[in-house]
């Protein structure tokens, strides 16, 4: 373990659990990204399109191109924000929200096989462990940005 950098670690990982959801969503013409925006709107009130991208930590403009693709599918609706003129809320479908609840089937499925497999006081450890690598990211407390 040693030989291997924690960057490494987590982006391999990470990348082992997006082609796992990205497999399982394929099977039903999606992708992990629809499914994950779909968990991110309030499945009741909606979400302002302007919150989504912050709340899913990703750049609007590939916020925009799957807002766009989950539109054409008829998964989202877009309406105006009665509180802000200038605003949009994403709304979901039927059909979206009949999807939201198999993506949260799913992620629930990997969570119950986690914490089958792996003891509650080592998943505490790798809770606190991640809050402080993304303290330390999110803060710039590595890189200085005027470098």
């Amino acid at each position: 373990m040693k030989d291997k950098t924690i960057d490494y670690v987590l982006r391999t990982t990470w990348l082992a659990v997006q082609k796992m959801y990205n497999e399982e969503a394929a099977k039903f013409d999606s992708t992990m990204a629809t499914g994950f925006t779909l968990l991110s709107i309030d499945p009741e009130k909606g979400t302002p399109s302007t919150a989504l991208g912050p709340k899913m930590g990703m750049e609007a403009t590939s916020l925009s191109r799957i807002l766009k693709t989950m539109e054409k599918k008829g998964l989202i609706q877009r309406k105006p924000n009665p509180e802000d003129g200038r605003g949009v809320i994403i709304s979901l479908t039927d059909f979206g929200l009949e999807k939201r609840d198999y993506s949260k089937k799913k992620v629930l499925t990997f969570n119950e096989a986690i914490t089958n497999n792996i003891p509650e006081e080592k998943l505490r450890h790798f809770y606190e462990v991640a809050e402080v690598i993304n303290d330390i990211v999110s803060n710039k407390k590595i890189y200085n940005q005027s470098e």
